[in-house]
């Protein structure tokens, strides 16, 4: 449980709320520390300046003494004296300032002084300023204000207490939304853990969580559901892989084993039957040996393990080269073949990967396209790019079909096709740096076009 998403999320948030609230009130306290001491402050300096001023009045007038005890009632705060007995008498009601704690003739004049003692009398600490009264330039003593620190503290107790609370509602409205974002964040992710294990086991039609926050966590379902689906299309397509190289392997093989055992029976006993036997046998080796070629070709372009050479390479003869390799299979089959390959260009590629790309088109074509119909090669150089197309009149692709014929063994023709000519090609092509473009209307054939940088 502890280590869970759920309970660390909303623990560390709250960790982190707990943390930066403490802070915040360590900061405000000091700051109201200083505050308040220096308000005292300034209150005590008036205080004391006043006094000077009262009390020297009173002596220039010989007035009536002002009583010192009702004015601490009235200002709250200890009067202290130190100095020439200006004001003698039990009745003058000063309190006696200890000579040490404050020396008279040390005193700034005009200005107080600010200190902190412990009176005889009492056992608390106070804050205290003292300011020199002289006239005439005569100094005759010392004037004190002074009140204690409680009465700070308890300002300070307060403000603790009005924190304590801010702190403790801070922290239930943060637990709130703490609760409120675990939740938001951690029911999704066990919900995409849950299909990721499911997804592990190998069942990939599983429920992905709706998300529509339109945040990292939805971003992140909808790539899971994106993976899911294509996990479960790449494990459909191996499937239809095994099961089509088991039929294409089996076909051949069937074939061969057949002959093979008639004439080991001696079944086949006429001369031109064996020979005719042997032909097939070879036939289908032949055609077994380019499922396997094909197949090994595929495989290394998958994994990007094959070799590529570069050399100079005169593409209108390598378009002669492929064109007359069919050249037999269009005259017995009354195709109209011809070709367009007039441009020179040598480019720097691997020549034997683009003559296979080449084949490979022109094979799809004659599987294709009916007897009697048309075929062309053609070969243009232009904007930096050689153009190799393969024209036929074959039936035509439709829009839904266009790239699903060039994944692997999707051929159907039953011309004795591998349906890896196709899927080949355009892997070499984008090896090579380049590409297979298709144009093509059902009913009025297919233009495959091959582009490489020149």
């Amino acid at each position: 449980m502890f280590r869970s998403l759920r309970f660390r999320l909303p623990a560390l948030f709250l960790a982190g709320i707990a943390l930066a609230l403490l802070i915040a009130s360590a900061v405000a306290l000091r700051l109201f520390q200083d505050y308040a001491r220096q308000q005292s402050v300034r209150e005590l300096q008036r205080e004391a300046a006043g006094l000077t001023e009262l009390f020297g009045q009173q002596i220039a007038t010989e007035a009536q003494p002002y009583a010192p005890r009702a004015l601490e009632k009235t200002t709250g705060d200890r009067i202290y004296y130190s100095g020439l007995p200006l004001f003698p008498g039990e009745n003058s009601g000063f309190r006696q300032l200890p000579l040490n704690i404050v020396d008279v003739n040390a005193l700034p004049a005009g200005r107080g002084t600010v200190f902190e003692f412990t009176p005889a009398d009492d056992d608390r600490r106070y804050l205290a300023v003292a300011r020199p009264f002289e006239e005439n330039n005569v100094r005759f003593g010392v004037f004190a204000v002074a009140k204690p620190r409680a009465e700070l503290q308890a300002q300070w107790v307060t403000l603790l207490q009005r924190l304590a609370f801010g702190i403790v509602g801070g922290l239930l409205v943060a637990a709130g939304l703490a609760f409120y974002l675990s939740r938001r964040i951690s029911g999704p992710m066990r919900q995409l853990a849950g299909a990721a294990d499911q997804i592990a086991e190998g069942r990939y039609e599983v429920d992905i969580p709706d998300v529509p926050s339109g945040d990292e966590i939805g971003h992140l379902a909808d790539r899971f559901r994106e993976m899911a689906a294509r996990l479960a299309e790449a494990d459909e397509r191996e499937r239809s892989f095994l099961m089509s190289v088991s039929h294409e392997l089996r076909t051949p093989l069937t074939a061969i084993r057949g002959h093979v055992d008639a004439l080991r029976e001696g079944v086949v006993e006429d001369p031109e039957l064996r020979s005719a036997s042997l032909d097939v046998i070879a036939l289908e080796a032949d055609r077994l040996s380019r499922l396997v070629g094909d197949i090994l070709d595929l495989a290394k372009l998958d994994a990007h393990r094959f070799t590529l050479l570069q050399e100079e390479v005169d593409m209108q003869a390598l378009c002669e080269r492929a064109y007359t390799a069919f050249s037999e299979e269009a005259r017995r089959r009354a195709i109209d073949y011809r070709r367009d390959v007039e441009a020179h260009p040598v480019i720097v590629t691997d020549g034997d990967r683009v003559l296979q790309i080449i084949s490979n088109l022109l094979q799809n074509a004659f599987r294709w396209t009916p007897d009697g119909g048309r075929i062309g090669l053609s070969l243009e150089h232009a904007n930096g790019n050689v153009r190799v197309a393969v024209d036929d009149t074959g039936p035509g692709i439709t829009q839904d079909e266009r790239e699903r014929i060039f994944r692997p063994f999707v051929s159907q023709d039953g011309a004795g096709g591998t349906g890896l000519g196709l899927a080949i090609a355009r892997e070499l092509a984008a090896a090579l740096g380049g590409r297979i473009d298709l144009e093509s209307e059902p009913g009025r054939g297919s233009r495959f076009l091959l582009v490489l940088p020149s």
